[in-house]
This record gives C-alpha cells, sequence and structure tokens, in this order.
C-alpha cells in the first residue's frame, strides 16, 4: 500500500512538472496546450519527415495545380504573420488520394485527387486554412507531448509496482491511445476553427468551408469509416454544424478579396 501511494505521487510529480514547464497557448483560440519539443525540434523533425515523404512520392508538374496550390497556401501563410517558418506548399500526383497534410515548420502537401472536390481557389482554401492551422497551433509536438508525459508516468508507477516493463510499455500504449484520440478530434475540429480565420484574413469567403465539407460528404457516400467516437476526425455533419457556428467569428476577420 505504501508502495502503491508513492508511486501515485512519483507520477503526479512528473505529470505536474511536466505541465508546468512546457505550457503554451494556442493561437487565437487561446487554449493552454502541453508543450515538451521545443519550436526547432518540431521543424527540424517535418522538414525531415517531408522529404522523405516527397521523395516517395510522384510530384505534380501540372503548372496550373502548382500555381494554384502556391498562389493559395502563400496568401493563407501570410495571414498568420508567421514568416520566419519555412513554408513550402507541394502538389503530390496522385488523383485516388483525396487528401492533404501538413507537417510541422510550415510544410503542406495537397493531392490532386482533392483538387475536384475543393473546385476554386475559396475550397482550396478551406484545406490549406486548416492544414496551416495545424503548423500554427503545434499540434503534432502536442501529440507528442501527451505520448511522452503519458508513457512516462505509465512506466514510473508501473515500476514502482512491480509490473513487469514489458507488460507497463503495453498498457501504457493502450492508455496512450484511448486518451489522445479524443484529443485528436478536439485538434482537427480546432483547426477547423483557426483554418476559417486564417482563410478570412487571408480574403477568402470562410462561408465556402461548410460548402467544402457538404460536397466532401457527397463524395465520401458509400466508402466504409469508423464510427465518429472511434475516429480521429470529427464526422461531417459534426464539421458542417461547427463551422455554421464559428461563421460569425470568421467573418469579422474577413478582408476584401485581392
Amino acid at each position: 500500500m505504501r508502495r502503491a501511494r508513492w508511486a501515485r505521487g512519483a507520477c503526479l510529480a512528473v505529470l505536474v512538472a511536466a505541465v508546468s514547464g512546457g505550457c503554451e497557448t494556442v493561437p487565437i483560440t487561446g487554449r493552454s496546450q502541453l508543450q515538451l519539443v521545443s519550436g526547432p525540434q518540431e521543424a527540424q523533425m517535418g522538414a525531415e519527415a517531408y522529404k522523405d515523404i516527397l521523395s516517395k512520392a510522384k510530384i505534380s508538374t501540372d503548372p496550373a495545380a502548382n500555381a494554384l496550390v502556391k498562389r493559395v497556401g502563400t496568401r493563407i501563410a501570410a495571414a498568420t504573420g508567421r514568416d520566419d517558418l519555412a513554408w513550402e506548399f507541394t502538389v503530390i500526383d496522385d488523383v485516388q488520394t483525396v487528401n492533404a497534410f501538413a507537417l510541422p515548420g510550415g510544410k503542406v502537401a495537397v493531392y490532386t485527387g482533392i483538387l475536384p472536390i475543393t473546385r476554386d481557389e475559396a475550397g482550396l482554401a478551406v484545406v490549406l486554412g486548416h492544414e496551416v492551422s495545424h503548423v500554427m497551433a503545434r499540434h503534432s509536438a502536442e501529440r507528442m507531448s501527451k505520448q511522452l508525459s503519458l508513457q512516462y508516468g505509465a512506466e514510473i508507477f508501473g515500476a514502482a509496482l512491480g509490473v513487469n516493463p514489458e507488460v507497463t510499455k503495453t498498457g501504457a500504449a493502450l492508455l496512450v491511445n484511448t486518451i489522445l484520440l479524443p484529443w485528436d478530434r478536439a485538434q482537427e475540429s480546432e483547426a477547423d476553427h483557426l483554418g476559417l480565420i486564417y482563410m478570412a484574413k487571408a480574403g477568402y469567403d470562410p462561408r465556402a468551408a461548410s460548402e467544402f465539407w457538404q460536397r466532401m460528404a457527397e463524395a465520401s457516400k458509400g466508402r466504409s469509416s469508423p464510427p465518429q467516437f472511434l475516429s480521429t476526425h470529427p464526422s461531417d455533419e459534426t464539421r458542417i454544424r461547427q463551422i455554421e457556428a464559428w461563421l460569425p467569428e470568421a467573418q469579422r476577420y474577413q478582408q476584401a478579396p485581392r
């Protein structure tokens, strides 16, 4: 019993120290987040991962698609005010992949498969605003920080109780996955929220966001997808409802179209 009390105390002390030493605030939303990874470390990991992904991908040579993505991406990146980041926007030639992604430090890629759904600059601004927001909110580093703190705490607790280290690691991994799924969904929603504001500040109509997600919902009909509570992304219906609630705020940031 005494050992168990000590373990709980030690675990709590580790987590308290981690939280107190690594708290940051997300731009615009003001949400407090745990950050145990420095900005330069995160950016370096992002640049290396981006280089590795692109080395294995087929980069688009379509001048129109590249110009479009670079133009919209540059405008949204400028709206963030983070000209210290090495922003880079790449088009990957893969019509079967309806997706885009962002990596720390400002590295963003768009698959050609999503372009028919974005349709125009405003639709693409929805996608790029969302991806740029992941960078601005440092969501990757936040996930790594939470995983580190949870795993470290679980391993200390297990070691103090004399639990087999392999069992502790397995349990910690399950715990991390269970706890982090909601945070991933929350991050996706936060990126939607921030993305509306950045696209509005860049001169795009944020109302295009709900229209884009309606088209995405139509395009994904018939595809198998997990229930929302088991997914790292909100459902299309949830996204549209949240976006419509955030529109009045985003429209206050809207600038004249360029």
